[in-house]
């Protein structure tokens, strides 16, 4: 069914930047600019601005980036990217806010943006909003990466922080070595599309999978005694594999919870015709998931409602889902849809839905990139969690 888009105005959702200066980077230096980004980095000073000039036709800025202090990077032209040829490395610290907005790229494999090593004495945040780019790794310790409207042709690997609307080969939580200075939020990766899937392996945090168009969800790991969500997810997968497309595989020795629900999926059985699997070392629980394909479980689930059979039509390419998953999730009415119909199963569903995110380029319009709303208040205050970026 068609959702609406709930939209509410409150003070507070957004707020107006303060930087200590602007430095601009154009094209052989024009103005008085500087004439690399480099050259503009090493004359800034930590709260700057740097403001970059896109080249005509698309030509590249052909170097690589060494960001060493907290600085914002925006285009000179609203909603048009500027092009570096080069790789993007951020080097640590503690109370680093590094900030990239509308950066290309281009068509080359080998250019990523990465954080070089983890940080001591507090966290380092990387803000990547409205990007092409090729592939994310900043899986360092005590680092968050909030990453929203972009594209990726690779994966993006990080260790905390918040995923959202983006279009990327793989999402990967996961880290090497574990924080000494740990977040306060949780691990989100709300409403993206992963060809290849998303996937789990932290021990430092609970993590919240919601509404995301992909091949699968893959648990590796997780925190000890958290508390963990995959909800109103869209799962197909049409090549089949040899893992479940619910896929709960523990190897840290740690035990917690893990509830699958409201989801949507459809699978060609290849090596397994298992939908959910769980290696019993974490409490799982299922319920309202519909599935095309005879629902099988292997392993110690709690199981509810579940559907297996399911006629329901995926596509990858407009990432839609319809049929039999309309009003099929939990009829609870804190999951209930936009409209406040009982909550759709797959990726359109519940206050999370992929409406909130999608298109990620409306019209040349600010973008939300992170958004909950209550579905219900019997007294007291409303609280909408909310935040968004312009383009």
């Amino acid at each position: 069914m068609t959702k609406k888009l709930l939209i509410i105005a409150f003070a507070g959702l957004s707020s107006t930047m303060a930087f200590a200066a602007d430095l601009y980077v154009r094209n052989g230096g024009t103005g008085g600019a500087y004439s690399t980004v480099s050259a503009a980095i090493t004359a800034a000073s930590d709260g700057d601005r740097i403001i970059i000039q896109p080249k005509t036709n698309g030509t590249a800025y052909v170097e690589n980036l060494t960001i060493n202090k907290s600085l914002t990077f925006v285009s000179e032209t609203n909603y048009n990217k500027y092009f570096i040829q080069g790789t993007i490395t951020i080097n640590p610290a503690a109370g680093r806010v590094v900030t990239i907005s509308n950066l290309s790229s281009g068509n080359f494999t080998i250019y990523n943006v990465v954080a070089s090593g983890p940080t001591t004495g507090g966290r380092t945040t990387i803000n990547l909003y409205n990007c092409y780019l090729n592939k994310v790794i900043t899986n360092q310790a005590n680092t968050t990466t909030n990453i929203s409207g972009s594209t990726v042709s690779g994966e993006i690997s990080f260790s905390h922080g918040r995923v959202t609307a983006n279009k990327a080969q793989s999402i990967y939580a996961n880290s090497n070595t574990a924080d000494t200075s740990l977040a306060t939020s949780d691990i989100e990766i709300y409403g993206n599309a992963a060809s290849f899937g998303i996937s789990h392996a932290q021990s430092n945090y609970n993590f919240k999978l919601y509404n995301n168009f992909c091949r699968g969800v893959f648990v590796y790991a997780i925190k000890t005694g958290s508390n963990n969500e995959i909800t109103n997810n869209t799962i197909y997968d049409p090549y089949g594999g040899d893992v479940a497309p619910f896929f709960i595989n523990l190897n840290n020795g740690n035990t917690g919870n893990i509830a699958i629900m409201n989801n949507a999926a459809s699978f060609v059985a290849g090596v397994t015709n298992v939908c959910i699997s769980n290696n019993n070392n974490a409490t799982v629980t299922a319920s309202y998931n519909v599935f095309t394909n005879s629902f099988v479980t292997q392993g110690n689930i709690n199981q509810n409602n579940n559907s297996g059979s399911v006629n329901m039509n995926f596509d990858d390419t407009t990432y839609t889902v319809t049929g039999m998953n309309v009003n099929a999730g939990n009829p609870d009415v804190s999951y209930t849809d936009l409209d406040l119909t009982r909550n759709d199963a797959g990726h359109h569903g519940g206050s999370n839905s992929w409406a909130n995110y999608w298109p990620t380029d409306s019209g040349a319009k600010p973008q939300v990139n992170y958004l909950v709303t209550p579905r219900s208040i019997s007294g007291g205050t409303l609280n909408i969690n909310g935040s968004g970026f312009s383009k």
